[in-house]
């Protein structure tokens, strides 16, 4: 009775303090979990609120770094873990996660780093090659190992991961390939030099590249560093993330396709490679603006999205398209981005301009047990996420593991969409918007900015310049806001702050802040 008249006098005074009943939202904010719910699947810490009469746990010497994910029906899962092996999961979608079963299903791989699961068998990436796995004899453990394709240098350097596969609609399989950084002379001994420029690295290492159905392994497009995640959109086109680092100025999301240059130059060593698509490359323009650099670059290409240093996740991983049709809330067709330092994940909104992808990130959910490295939506729309921060600490409270975000069907107030206009932006709200808070252009906050194209670490945002925003018109249905902005720039990201819109009932937005690269301003 005590805390119930305590806690009854709280809320009176923060009534108080607001000023009127109808404030409460900004004193009892709403949180992310309010709409998303994290559920732990299996992570160091032991589950005791799963306890039940059959319930197991793990094996004892299983260390979940989940590196891979496949879903394969409405109740098991598979994923790949990075010390060379994957587990079939059942029981997984419980909540809680009372009854999840564990079994082996293959061993002795060189740190997969991906998973799917097509026609009866699984695929991976290993280290050195596309690996197929199939179980033959129906015992549930694997049997066959096939190469599927192989091609790529090792030299023994570290950082040479190898990501994938991922599926496109015409049944190729895509991975990437990271460059080793700073390579050593016994590592040089087993790389490949381009002539003109100097560089060494491993054969196609800064690539992405392409399986197709018959097995011929070709490269696609270069110039990246640590491309640590790859997705494929609902149009079939495939999508990597890179990693801040040297000529990378921030973390960033690429269209892949064909003779595309993105930025890190040690991948250009392939160059000259037979099958090389990326040709003529003799000069690279160090330490300009990144516009400046695609003007005197013209293989060199904008990210669709860059992801700002901090604002935005620090090392970006895994992509997941939003299939579900809106079994996982109001944001069917978008991109979700796995984060490893800050354990999080963003929102992308990608559009099309004069026939290039740009668009606008968002945060999305905070606050996994550790670093996000793989994501998988499963059968009934909810996304598992796969957990390790081997190598590199992050936030969280665990090394390793696997949980589920589950929508709670709680509709957020979000900025659905950022599109880009001539002369502005039109923001997309997931809920009706006040009208007087969303039409007053002190509600929001605008900028521009970009970035520099050096051989030195990440960039700080350089050019910076704040935009007026001119006149806002707001739809009749209360769902859109048009930005009339003066002094838009195209290759500039434009960071929003929409902190003072409210909704019709009066809610802040959940996460106020947007940032789009306006590659190209549409005419």
């Amino acid at each position: 009775m005590v805390t119930r008249a305590i806690l009854f006098t709280l809320t009176l005074l923060c009534i108080t303090l607001a000023g009127s009943a109808g404030d409460i939202q900004s004193v009892f904010a709403e949180s992310e979990a309010d709409y998303y719910r994290l559920v732990s699947i299996m992570t160091p810490r032991a589950q005791t609120e799963s306890r039940a009469a059959n319930w197991k746990p793990a094996p004892g010497d299983l260390v979940l770094e989940v590196s891979g994910i496949a879903v394969l029906d409405d109740h098991r899962i598979a994923v790949a873990i990075r010390k060379g092996e994957i587990w079939i999961m059942d029981g997984v979608y419980e909540q809680p996660p009372k009854n999840v079963t564990y079994k082996r299903f293959a061993t002795a791989l060189h740190e997969p780093l991906g998973l799917i699961y097509k026609d009866g068998a699984f695929y991976t990436v290993q280290r050195s090659e596309l690996t197929r796995i199939r179980d033959t004899d129906g015992d549930d453990i694997a049997d066959e190992y096939l190469t599927v394709a192989k091609g790529w240098g090792v030299t023994g350097h570290y950082h040479e991961y190898a990501y994938g596969p991922v599926l496109d609609h015409d049944g190729n399989m895509w991975l990437t390939l990271n460059i080793g950084l700073g390579l050593k002379k016994e590592h040089k001994s087993r790389a490949v030099t381009d002539p003109t420029l100097g560089f060494s690295q491993g054969r196609w290492r800064g690539w992405g590249m392409k399986c197709t159905p018959e097995g011929e392994l070709i490269p696609v497009c270069a110039g990246m560093r640590s491309p640590a995640g790859l997705g494929v959109n609902r149009a079939g086109d495939v999508f990597y993330t890179d990693q801040q680092g040297n000529w990378v100025a921030t973390n960033s999301l690429h269209h892949m396709r064909e003779g595309a240059f993105f930025h890190h130059v040690e991948a250009l060593a392939s160059m000259n490679l037979p099958g090389s698509p990326v040709k003529g490359i003799k000069e690279i323009p160090n330490g300009l603006p990144f516009p400046e650099a695609l003007k005197r670059m013209p293989q060199l290409k904008p990210p669709a999205v860059w992801f700002p240093y901090k604002k935005a996740g620090q090392s970006a991983t895994d992509i997941m398209l939003d299939d579900s049709g809106g079994k996982f809330g109001p944001f069917d067709g978008q991109f979700f981005v796995g984060e490893f330092t800050q354990a999080s994940i963003q929102r992308v909104f990608l559009e099309k301009v004069d026939g290039e992808y740009q668009g606008a990130c968002f945060p999305f959910r905070s606050g996994f047990a550790s670093a996000v490295l793989r994501m998988a939506q499963g059968t009934d729309g909810s996304m598992f996420v796969g957990l390790t921060n081997r190598g590199w600490s992050s936030l969280g409270t665990a090394s390793y593991g696997l949980q589920r975000l589950v929508w709670t069907k709680k509709m957020p107030f979000e900025i659905k969409e950022m599109r880009a206009q001539p002369e502005g932006f039109e923001l997309v709200f997931t809920k009706p918007v006040d009208r007087k808070t969303a039409a007053d252009p002190k509600s929001y906050k605008l900028q521009s900015y970009t970035y520099t194209y050096h051989s030195s670490y990440g960039s700080d945002e350089i050019l910076p310049r704040h935009l007026e925003i001119e006149s806002i018109t707001i739809s009749d249905d209360g769902l859109k806001a048009n930005l009339k902005v003066k002094g838009l720039r195209a290759l500039y990201v434009h960071e929003l702050n929409a902190e003072g819109v409210k909704s019709q009932d009066g809610q802040s937005l959940l996460h106020p802040n947007a940032y789009y690269t306006l590659n190209r301003i549409p005419k």
